[in-house]
């Protein structure tokens, strides 16, 4: 006996729905709120000092209080002929060429001691980035102690080591040509510590695999250094690079705390100058003419950093 079934009726197609339409977006205003603060100090602070700065260079603005009056380019072209604005300006250069290097070289070498560093890596982690966190007023005080020609701690050790004499101590913040070393010194040991936490961080970033493979192809220390490690942080030498300059061309306090510009002009850099004209001489119109000065040729040399990287990188 023949069992016969009927195939069961097909479905039918099920209705086409509808596009959905998307809900219009609700825009919120309250992250504005949270910004609008900062906005305000931003412009308050930053924003509008920087362009009433650049009106006051067109103008003879002084700190007598009498009404300024436009002078057009007077106050520029007396800048750029300025023997002594140029003197701090070399200072300027000079003190950037003497710190840069160290800072950059010591911090690799620091970050990568630390790094291997297991038992003692957080003692000496914290001994080498502890000096950035002291305040500039305090930093210059040790410093000034310990570069006293009489009873400084420095000219004890070098008597100690019998690389002077007693009768003939070492004067240097008073010289011509040690103050500004003496100034760089203080800085490299004061200013260390950032440098070295950005290349530590970069460090932490490599895979180990990358030294784990190069070590069984052969590869010892000095190798996986110099074909690993430093092209790996090139970017973050760049990095350095370009905030170590822009930071040394606008030195400042240590200069004015440690030695006033002296002696004979000798550490006047270029932002002390600015104080000079402007706070004690009163010429706030020819001090916001040097401040733009300055502030140009540090634009251009950040845009020749940033153009120099990138073509490395390309």
């Amino acid at each position: 006996m023949t069992v016969h079934t009927e195939a069961p009726a097909a479905a039918p197609a099920a209705a086409e729905r509808p596009p959905r339409v998307p809900a219009p977006r609700r825009r919120s205003w309250t992250g504005l709120w949270f910004v609008l603060p900062f906005f305000a100090a931003y412009a308050l602070f930053l924003i509008w000092p920087t362009f009433l700065g650049l009106y006051y260079s067109f103008t003879d603005k002084s700190l007598t209080g009498r009404t300024p009056s436009w002078i057009g380019l007077d106050n520029w072209a007396e800048a750029l002929g300025d023997e002594r604005a140029w003197n701090a300006l070399g200072n300027t250069a000079v003190f950037t060429l003497y710190s840069t290097p160290p800072l950059v070289v010591l911090s690799i070498v620091f970050a990568l001691m630390v790094n291997r560093a297991r038992r003692a890596g957080w003692f000496l982690r914290l001994a080498i980035f502890a000096p950035y966190v002291i305040p500039v007023s305090v930093v210059t005080i040790i410093w000034t102690w310990i570069y006293q020609p009489d009873g400084g701690i420095l000219n004890h050790y070098l008597e100690v080591l019998g690389v002077q004499s007693p009768d003939a101590p070492t004067i240097w913040l008073q010289d011509e040509h040690r103050a500004m070393w003496a100034v760089v010194i203080t800085t490299v040991w004061w200013t260390i510590g950032f440098n070295f936490l950005l290349y530590l961080a970069a460090l932490q970033t490599i895979p180990q695999d990358v030294y784990e493979a190069s070590a069984i192809d052969g590869a010892n220390w000095w190798r996986q250094l110099w074909s690993i490690t430093l092209p790996l942080l090139k970017r973050t030498t760049a990095l350095v690079i370009v905030l170590q300059l822009i930071a040394s061309l606008r030195i400042f306090d240590q200069m004015y705390l440690m030695t006033s510009g002296g002696p004979n002009r000798a550490t006047e850099v270029a932002i002390h100058y600015i104080y000079i004209a402007g706070f004690e001489g009163y010429r706030i119109g020819y001090a916001s003419a040097l401040s733009y000065v300055l502030f140009v040729l540090i634009m251009i040399v950040s845009i020749v950093q940033f153009r120099l990287f990138s073509r490395k990188e390309a």
